[in-house]
């Protein structure tokens, strides 16, 4: 079955080793509860690095994007609960994406995923997605051990509205990046897919000029609603 809307929110942190245990426990048992039960999101999922950094990846579906700017949503991000706010200021490393999804070719849930980053040229983006829809992912995904795929591109006026909101939820945003997930049952297949269907040479003819991030990660916990 396809994605749980048409928005995705992707985080992407890190924290120093003697915080971990502390922050697994932050998200586990108040994060993805608290973010799941919002209006318009409805699954949550979180990850950890097997190859590649940064080393936790999380995703959460909702309806669309705007339900990542709603005054509710960001009056949440300013105003956060004791234990995210000293979870949040352990953070090493931070990178927030708000995603359209543009692309669904997902299939369950698999306990594996590979995270493709890379920038093209927004005056390419139709081509690239004639490409992302007609040829990468159905290819990708017909590999053993992959099940799904989606891709998404990370919306700037979203992804800056906490920013505009003042909140402590600072994005770092300058470029439309796409996100690639390929999801599946074997950490390597996903990770091999993915090197594969999306090297430099690949991507080049749609603008791409720096190598694409690419990072394989193992399912943790999740929660939806």
């Amino acid at each position: 079955m396809p994605l749980h809307g048409k928005g995705m929110l992707v985080v992407f942190c890190e924290v120093k080793a003697r915080d971990e245990r502390d922050f697994n426990e932050w998200y586990n048992r108040e994060h993805i509860d608290e973010r799941v039960n919002l209006p318009g999101f409805h699954r949550g999922r979180r990850y950890v690095a097997v190859r590649g950094s940064p080393k936790y990846l999380a995703t959460y579906e909702c309806d669309t994007a705007e339900d990542l700017a709603t005054p509710g949503y960001l009056a949440l991000l300013a105003n956060q609960t004791p234990w995210t706010q000293a979870v949040m200021a352990k953070f090493t490393r931070f990178n927030r994406l708000t995603l359209r999804i543009q692309a669904d070719h997902a299939h369950g849930v698999g306990g594996a995923i590979a995270a493709v980053r890379f920038a093209p040229d927004p005056h390419l983006r139709r081509s690239l997605l004639a490409w992302l829809q007609e040829v990468a992912l159905p290819k990708a995904i017909a590999r053993p051990g992959v099940v799904g795929a989606v891709a998404g591109e990370n919306d700037l006026e979203i992804a800056h509205a906490p920013l505009q909101a003042k909140s402590m939820d600072h994005p770092r945003a300058d470029e439309a990046e796409w996100v690639i997930l390929l999801e599946g049952s074997d950490i390597g297949a996903v990770g091999a897919a993915a090197r594969l269907t999306f090297s430099l040479a690949k991507l080049k003819p749609f603008g791409v000029t720096a190598a694409p991030t690419i990072g394989t990660y193992r399912y943790l916990f999740g929660n939806q609603r």
